[in-house]
Parts: structure tokens; sequence; C-alpha cells
């Protein structure tokens, strides 16, 4: 090893048991030891005995790093980009000469024979054991390894690919079709190679087809079916260009692929093959899936059964595995979208009115498996609900001599057997088993055939597939024009079209709705384009129906926020469409500039930009490409004649229009990015954060005057980098997952101590599993923070919470809205274990980057500034709290309505604020209006009423003892003087509680019982339950032992008759429980953690 020393060289050699420095010089080996003689154990120790500054540095950098937090030393999982980067010196880096090394064009990291085999490493780990739990945690952290490593991998292969460092298997082909191979990893381009998809829509079909075929391989690897395998899939956008990257199936380079295929079609149904052994395989995924077996022809009319899409291949590799692939039609086409599938079907006149069916860019338009899960459950509820009202007609036929209270009874008995099934049995993952129908709708068994012909025609008119039963699955190739079936004009076919049919009116007419009550009642609020598109997948709702969406919250101006997310929104894809074909005409030494102009012509308002490129160089290159006769085919095949020098501001839009109609049927009636603002209030900034994040942009962190008519924006310069946009399946952890799960069921029957703890139980399975940094981690650790500040416990709330915020900025991203949510919860900790300048850092931090995601008009900014205002009012900073007071009043009465429990609480903290500062006035008026949203809202008897009205005592008095004092000063008389105002400093468990209240924080106190209590207590126990007591001396002990009682006080919207109320009950084993009623406050936008289901996948 040789290191640089002042103005000599020092070569240490390693031996057996130590290092030293021998006497080599740059000429000459010498191995003898030198002199003086220099010997240690350990590398860094030698270092610091031959160099006084090395010793020195190294305790510094030592120091340094172990006063960080340990979060901040970990590894992601994932590689986290931010879309902005600060203005870096460029400095001597050794390590860059060595990566430029390792990615010499043409040649790999590894030798060859040293690489790894990922498809070997990703099919092992899910063929290991998991019959017990160690067994699954095991397991678990494998996979989770594995495919870390693969997305790693991918990602980096997928850079150097386009990056033109990867040589292609098929360099003779045209340049879209070329495929590539790297560190056995299989990489495709997004383009329509030999026109496979030119019937679906070119090459944007070929663009969408892998999101689709990934969302298949996540649905199948969920189910994590044995002896089924899926491919390591990743799909990584980058530059422009979106390379699908896949783990390569043993085998199946050395022979064609219609050699491979032993099920399914490799030509778009004109030749269908199948094996029996695929079809046992998939009959248990199908169920689970709820796919149909379907009979199709081939192109020499034999029928073929399917348990899967035509477009799904079964193949068998070298390693005798059976693998799947081509997922991406495992869910049933959205005719909403298909203009052809209204001659097959008649179209609901509603739906037409909407304008439906739409045509689409391409016609690989499929249902999201969330939306089915939902349709089927509804499906479910409404065979119950027909097999109960046919059995209630059948025993009110044959109980004529009966009663008319014990038919009553025994319907209501029926109805709740029925209703207890459909809690225990999941309808969307298995069929329900008849027997157990049966024995609801009629326990005694004396009119089974009966009632086997009522669950039959129940079951014929929901459309399920077996007569005994419900059983409801969908043909994913009925509307597939390419398909031909066994019996195109029988019933069978008839059904499946309308079943799909109903899926799709259910979607528009019911989950769409549905999601837009729940933004009115702000049980959901998006605070930024992810969050918005997370919560329309989460419902089933596809992306597409964003511009309906937006037409239907035209009717809510309470919803104007929401609007402009989504308009924002549907800007950042369409630019996205744009700027992917404006980079395929980009050389790579034009890429900064390439992108500057881009955004200039998208979000500056200077009229004429133009792109930074020296003239000279545009005519140097075209004056050689004529003299050498060359053609202008470049960088993987695009013509880089410079097209997007030409693009301009007028242009670009133009373009946005049309891709906005097209693709999301949206009518934008603006032709600027300032026009665009102005209507919809849409914040340009938060616009370029979108699109930066979507397309993979970093810009350099300044201030950037977007506004400026006579500069543009944009220059070469504050591009810093172009990252990846990676999409791959996330890994579960599934026993963490039910413990988790089972935690919150515990929490919201009122047993918080053993949800507390099933959750602690589950966050050591999820570091088991994950290692210390992920998302789900981050999520668990702030609903232990939370519960723990529910019990009182401040100190472990804050401990947990600042754990959650690291790793959230590790794994997520400093403006990501999770983030943002941390942050605020970390400053209300802060303030209850006061540390006041902590917590409103922090609260100014998570509002600049609220703002920076949203702008001000959102109700996210009045939990904010509530808070904020709140906090300088407890530390006397009255004229500041005021205004942050005011700002939040008037999003109140925006976002909520003027007569909400929202706004009666802003205007009574600022009349509190205003009393502080002696305008009694001012706070008469704004208690005045909170006692009548009060009085209307909760009446008279409510506490809050009379809260409100005692205060309102308090400032009549100090306002007419004023003005007395003020009218005697006027008329001059004598030995009268304006008092000293009274102001009480707020005290800090008065802010606290308040806090907690527009914070929507349900506290849990422990109040002393008193002996008499005890024994009443113990007395209305045994009276009302003493059927159920077994052991009444041990249940009695068991009472004396009660001294607490857990007292639930609510906050915001919640009625006063659903607030402190406990039951006290003996549980199926003898020991008492107390079950404490949580109601969530209507318009809280930060949901309680007891409430707050948090999805782990």
């Amino acid at each position: 090893m040789l290191s640089h020393w002042r103005t000599r060289s020092i070569t240490l050699l390693p031996h057996l048991w130590d290092f030293f420095v021998n006497q080599s010089t740059e000429d000459e080996f010498n191995f003898k030891p030198a002199s003086p003689k220099h010997l240690a154990h350990a590398l860094v120790d030698l270092l610091c005995q031959i160099s006084p500054a090395f010793k020195r540095n190294f305790a510094s950098l030592l120091k340094k790093r172990t006063q960080k937090h340990p979060f901040e030393r970990v590894a992601t999982p994932y590689q986290v980009y931010s879309w902005i980067a600060p203005h870096l010196d460029h400095c001597v880096d050794y390590m860059r000469a060595s990566d430029a090394f390792a990615n010499r064009i043409g040649y790999e990291e590894q030798i060859p024979g040293q690489t790894r085999d990922w498809n070997e490493e990703l099919q092992t780990t899910r063929e290991l054991p998991r019959q017990t739990l160690p067994e699954r945690l095991i397991r678990e952290r494998a996979i989770f390894k594995s495919h870390s490593d693969f997305v790693s991998a991918a990602i980096k292969g997928a850079m150097a690919v386009i990056d033109g460092n990867v040589m292609p298997i098929n360099p003779g082909e045209e340049s879209k079709m070329q495929m590539f191979i790297w560190s056995n990893i299989f990489f495709s381009l997004g383009f329509d190679v030999k026109d496979h998809y030119k019937e679906f829509g070119g090459d944007a079909a070929a663009y969408t087809a892998p999101a689709s075929d990934l969302l298949g391989v996540r649905a199948y690897a969920n189910l994590d079916p044995e002896g089924l395998y899926t491919l390591g899939t990743v799909l990584v956008d980058y530059r422009g260009y979106r390379v699908t990257a896949q783990s390569i199936i043993p085998g199946i380079l050395e022979r064609e692929q219609e050699q491979s295929v032993v099920y399914g079609s490799v030509d778009f149904g004109k030749t269908i093959v199948t094996c029996q052994t695929y079809e046992d395989l998939l009959k248990k995924t199908a169920a689970q899936l709820k796919i149909k077996p379907h009979k199709v022809l081939n192109s020499e009319d034999e029928e073929i059964t399917l348990l899967s899409s035509v477009d799904c291949k079964g193949i068998i590799g070298n390693d005798k595995r059976y693998y799947i692939l081509d997922l991406l039609r495992t869910f049933p086409a959205d005719i909403n979208f298909l203009p052809g599938a209204a001659n097959e079907i008649e179209f609901n006149p509603e739906l037409k009115k909407l304008g439906f069916p739409l045509q689409h860019k391409h016609n690989l338009v499929c249902l999201r498996q969330e939306l089915m899960e939902a349709f089927l459950e509804q499906k479910y509820i409404e065979f119950i609900q027909i097999a109960a009202y046919e059995f209630q007609q059948l025993r009110q036929k044959k109980q004529d001599k009966k009663d008319d209270k014990d038919k009553t009874d025994e319907d209501l008995k029926s109805i709740e057997r029925i209703s207890k099934i459909m809690n225990d049995d999941d309808s969307s993952s298995q069929l329900i088993e008849p027997h157990k129908i049966i024995q609801a709708l009629d326990p005694d068994g004396q009119s089974e055939e009966t009632t086997k012909d009522i669950i039959s025609k129940a079951a014929k008119k929901v459309g399920s597939r077996s007569e005994a039963g419900f059983d409801v699955r969908f043909n994913p190739d009925v509307f597939q024009p390419i398909v031909r079936h066994a019996n195109p004009e029988g019933d069978e076919v008839r059904r499946d079209k309308n079943l799909i049919k109903e899926a799709s009116e259910f979607l528009v007419f019911q989950v769409i709705p549905n999601f837009i009550s729940e933004c009115l009642t702000h049980a959901s609020s998006p605070i930024d384009g992810f969050t918005l598109v997370e919560a329309m997948h989460a419902r089933g709702i596809n992306l597409r129906y964003l511009g309906k969406i937006v037409d239907m919250l035209d009717k809510y101006p309470q919803l104007s926020y929401l609007q402009s997310i989504s308009v924002a929104e549907m800007l950042c894809r369409s630019a996205k469409h744009l700027f992917q074909k404006h980079m395929h005409s980009v050389e790579p030494m034009s890429v900064s500039a390439a992108v500057s102009h881009f955004l200039n012509c998208f979000l500056s308002s200077f009229v004429n930009p133009h792109a930074q490129i020296v003239a000279d160089e545009f005519q140097s290159k075209n004056a050689k490409r004529k003299s050498k006769k060359r053609s202008k085919e470049g960088f993987l095949g695009r013509n880089h004649d410079n097209e997007w020098v030409l693009e301009t501001p007028k242009s670009l839009w133009k373009a946005l229009q049309e891709d906005l109609k097209s693709h999301f049927d949206f009518t934008l009636e603006c032709e600027s990015v300032d026009s665009t603002v102005d209507l919809f209030h849409v914040q340009k900034i938060s616009v370029l954060r979108s699109f930066c994040m979507k397309v993979g942009i970093q810009v350099l962190l300044r201030d950037y005057n977007m506004d400026n008519k006579l500069k543009q924006a944009f220059a070469e310069e504050d591009i810093v980098n172009m990252f990846p946009i990676v999409k791959h399946n996330h890994t579960k952890a599934t026993d963490a997952y039910q413990f988790f799960t089972s935690g919150q069921t515990k929490i919201q029957q009122g047993n918080i101590r053993e949800g507390y703890e099933l959750i602690n139980e589950a966050l050591n399975l999820l570091n088991s599993v994950y290692g210390a940094m992920h998302p789900e981690i981050a999520a668990c650790l702030r609903l232990l923070a939370r519960l723990s500040y529910v019990f009182g416990d401040y100190a472990e709330a804050l401990s947990l919470q600042q754990r959650a915020v690291l790793m959230s900025e590790r794994v997520l991203g400093i403006d990501h809205p999770n983030t943002i949510t941390e942050y605020a919860h970390l400053a209300l900790y802060c303030f209850a274990n006061n540390q006041i300048s902590s917590s409103l850092r922090l609260l100014y931090r998570a509002r600049y980057l609220a703002l920076l995601c949203h702008g001000e008009l959102h109700p996210e900014i009045a939990l904010f500034d509530s808070n904020i205002g709140l906090i300088l009012h407890a530390v006397g900073e009255y004229d500041l709290a005021l205004k942050f007071l005011e700002k939040a009043l008037s999003l109140n009465k925006e976002f909520y309505g003027v007569k909400t429990l929202k706004v009666a609480m802003a205007y009574h903290l600022m009349a509190r604020v205003l009393s502080c500062q002696g305008d009694f006035r001012q706070a008469l008026q704004h208690e005045k209006e909170c006692f009548a949203i009060y009085k209307d809202q909760l009446g008279e008897d409510s506490e809050r009423t009379k809260e409100s009205s005692e205060c309102l005592k308090h400032l009549t008095q100090q306002a007419v003892f004023l003005q007395k004092k003020m009218n005697e000063i006027t008329k001059g008389e004598k030995n009268v003087y304006l008092p000293p105002l009274q102001i009480a400093t707020p005290a800090m468990n008065t802010i606290l509680d308040t806090l907690n209240m527009i914070n929507g924080i349900e506290l849990v106190h422990f109040v002393q019982l008193s002996p008499n209590a005890v024994a009443k207590l113990r007395n209305e126990i045994l009276k009302n339950k003493t059927t159920q007591i077994k052991d009444t001396d041990q249940q009695m002990k068991q009472i004396d032992d009660i001294v607490t009682k857990e007292e639930i006080k609510g906050d915001g919207d919640v009625n006063k008759d659903d607030c402190s109320r406990m039951e006290v009950s003996p549980d199926k084993d003898g020991t008492l429980t107390t079950n404490s009623c949580t109601a969530l406050p209507n318009g809280i936008s930060h949901p309680l953690p007891i409430n707050n289901t948090i999805e782990l996948d």
C-alpha cells in the first residue's frame, strides 16, 4: 500500500500478524523493514504512528461520527433521490477515477463467472421453509435482502444502458429493438418492437405494458404460491426512456421463445397452448385473484381452457421451475375507455351523458385490483341481502299462525347470523362455504332443500359461477378482439361482459363519488400529487379518471384545494409524456441545455426562451455529418436532429392541451402557465417539484423567479443531475402486518395497553425482516409515539417520534408528506416536554414544506397556523400569534364552513389572544361567534357552551369596566386613571390541552376511584353479567383490584353523547377489560393513531 506523506512516499506492507513500513521506493521493491521501525497490529494504528496529522484528523472524524444519531449512519435499503441539490465546489476525489474505470464501456464490474445469479437467488429464497415464525422471519429477511440487491443492480444497469455503456446482444437489429444483458439481468426498452402493440396503441401501449405487467407480478407475488414463480421485475425511467429489467429464466436464451412457451400464447391468441401442470398450479391463483376459467379457440379451432389471460405465458426453465410472465392483462378491461365495447354491450345512459366510452391513447386499459376487491365485497353484500330477503319471505308464508313478534325475532336472529358470516368470512379471497349460509338461515335444518334453492337463486342474480354459493369471477379476455371464445354468442360470455360492465359502472357511480364525499368530510385530505395518487389507487380509481374528478369538483367550492392539486398532477403527467419525446432527440452532451429549455417553456413567464447552446456547434456537427455522409441516427437510435431547440412555450402548451384531452379527457382552455395559475390557483414551485420528481430532474437549490417576463428562469447550470425513477414490487412482512392489524383492533376496542404491546411486537418483527431502516418501521414508530403520548409518557413519545422523523427523512425524503406529518407530531411532543423553541422551529419547518407542496390554500395550513398561533400565545408573542390565528380562521371558514366547530375553536383562540392584548371589544365579538356556534351545534348543556358562556361573562365585565373608566377620563373627572390590564399568562397545561383538541388527540386519563365507586361498579357488574361469570370469588377479587378507569376525552366534532363512555365486561376467559369510546372527530387532518390504518404493503 502506497501512501504520500509530505514530500516522500511510504510503502506499507501487511505481514501475517501485523503491518510495518518497508524500504520500498517508487522504482524498487524492498520488503525489509524501514528504519526507524514502525509496527502495529492495525493499519490505522500504524498510520497514526507515522503521521500526527492523520492521528489528529482521524480522531476528529471519529468524534463527529459518534455524535450523529445511528439512524443517520445506517444505510437505507433503497436509494432516495432529492429533486434539489446545493451548490458544491468541485474537489479532488480519487474514487472518481475508480468509478470511471469500473464503468468501462462494454464491460461489467465482475469478471464473468463471478456475477450473481439473480434468478436463482430470488427463487431460492422463496423456496425456504415457512412453517414456523422463525422460519418465516428468516425467509422474509432473505427475500427482502435479495430483492433490494437486485433492485440496486437493476438501477445501475439501466442507467448504464441509457448512457451507452452496455453493448446490446443483438447489435444488428434496429436500435430501439435492441436488448441488453448486464450482470445477469435482461434489459429491454419501452418501444413497440416488431409492431407487437400496433393494434393496441403503438409506442404508447408499449410504454404502459411494463407497468401493467408489474401490477400482475405484484398480485401473483403477494399470493406467494408454491410451485409457481414470477420473474424479478424492475421498471426504471431515466432520461426520458423506460427500461424494463428482469431476471433471466435459465435456458431461455438458448432457444426461441415459441419453443419455450408451454402455456398461453406468444402471438396474441393465434397459437394457444396449455399444460396440465400449469392448469393445476393456476387453479389456486385463479380462485384467489377471481379469474374465471374460460375456453378459447386457437388457430386450429381447438378449445383451450385458460385460467389467466391469453397474454400470460408459462415457461419451464432448465431448473425445472414453472415460470409465468407477461401478466399485463391479469385484471379485466376497463370498458369505459374502450369505444369498441359499445358494439358488444349496451352502455348505461348516465355513462353516456358523462362522455363514456372514451378513446384512450392505448387499449391496454384495465381495472385495478383494489376496485375488483371492493366490487366483489359489494356483490357479496348484495348476495347475502337477497338470500335473507327470500328466506324471510319463505318463513312468512310458513308461519302465518305465529305471532308477529315471534316472526320479527326470528328474522332478526337470521340477520344477525348472516351478519356474523359476513364479518367472519373473507369474500374477496375465497369461496364462501354454502353450509355456513344454510346453517345461518336455517339453524334447525327443517327446510334445508328450500334454503339451497334460495342460495341458488341469490347466486344466479349476482352472477356467481356456482349455484351452491358465492363465487363471482371475471373473464380477463372477454373484451379482447383478438381472442376467439368457444361460444361467443352464448349466455356465459354475455354474463361475463355484463359483470365487467357492472364493475365499470360501480367505479363511476359509487367509488368516485364516495372518494369526493370523504374529501368533503376531510376524512381524506391529499397534500400533494403523490398522496392524491395514493388515495385514488387505494380505492381502485385509475388516474385516467382524474379529468372527470376535476369536472365533478367544480360543484364543491370547499374542495378548491383538491381541484388545484388534481390539475397540477395532470399537468405534470402530461408534461412528462412530452418530456420523454423531447429527450429522445437530445444528444448526451446537450442534456442540461435541453432540460433547462423545456423547463423554461413549461413554467417560465418569459415569452421567448432560447436554448443555451452555441449555434457554431450545430454547424460544425452538421458539416461533419455531411462531409462523412453519416446518418443522423445516434444514441439509442433516436434522431439527434436537435428538434428540442425549436420548442417554444406556445407549441409546448398546445401539445399539453392535446395530451390532457387524449389522456384525461380534460379540456384546458389556458394557453400559458400564467393563465393556468390564475384560473386554478396552481403554484409554480409546487408544479416544478412534482414534475422533477416524476421525470428525475435534480435542480440547483436556489430561488427561481419564474414570474419574470424579461429573463428566463432556468439556465444550463441549474440542472445538476438526472436520477432514475424506479418501480418494483415491495416485499411484505406478513407476520408483522398481522400483529399490527391485531394491535389496531385491540386499540379500537378500548384495550389500548394490549394493542400497544402487539404493535411493539410488530416493530420487533419489522426490524428482524427489514433491518433498521424502512418506511413501515417509521410508520410503526409514529403510532407507538402517539400511543405513548396518549398514555401521558411524553418523554417516551418524544424519543420514539425523533426516531420516526430521522427514519422518514432518510427513506422518504425531507419534503415527503409523511415527513411533514412527522415534523408536526414531533413539534407537539416537544412542547409537551417544555421544549418550546424546538416546537416552534419544527412547526415553521413543517409549514414551509407544506407550502412547497400545495401553497397556502389547504386545510393543513389552517392546522399548522392554529398550532403556531397557540404556542406563540403561550410565550407572549400576541401580535404574531394573532396573524397566524387570523389566517387559520379564514382557511377554516373556507374549507369547513362558517358554522362548524373548527371555526368556533378558531374564534375562541382569537378571543383569548385579543383579551391578552387588552382589546376586549374585539375579543367579545369573537367569543360571541364562538358561543353561537357551540350553542347551535352542541346545545346549551354542553361543557364547551358553558365554558364559552363563562368566558363571555368575563370579557363583558372587563369590557364594561374598561369602557367606564374611559368615559370617566373623557369627562375630565379628577382622580381617575386607567388601571393596568390584568392579563393572566396562560398555563402550559391549558395550552397543551388546547393543542390536543385542535390536533385531534384523545387522551387517556387515569382517575382514582373511591371505595364507594368500586363497590357500586362491583354491584353493577354482578347484576348485569351474572350468567357470564364462572368463578364468582375470583371475579370479585379482580373487581376489588380495579382502582382506575379509562376515560376518553374527545374534541373536534365529537358529539357530547359519544364521549366518556366506559364499559367493563368479562372476556371469554373471565378477565375484565374496559372498552372506551374512541370517536374520530370530523375534519381532523391528522387521523388519530387508534383509528389510523397504516398499509404495510
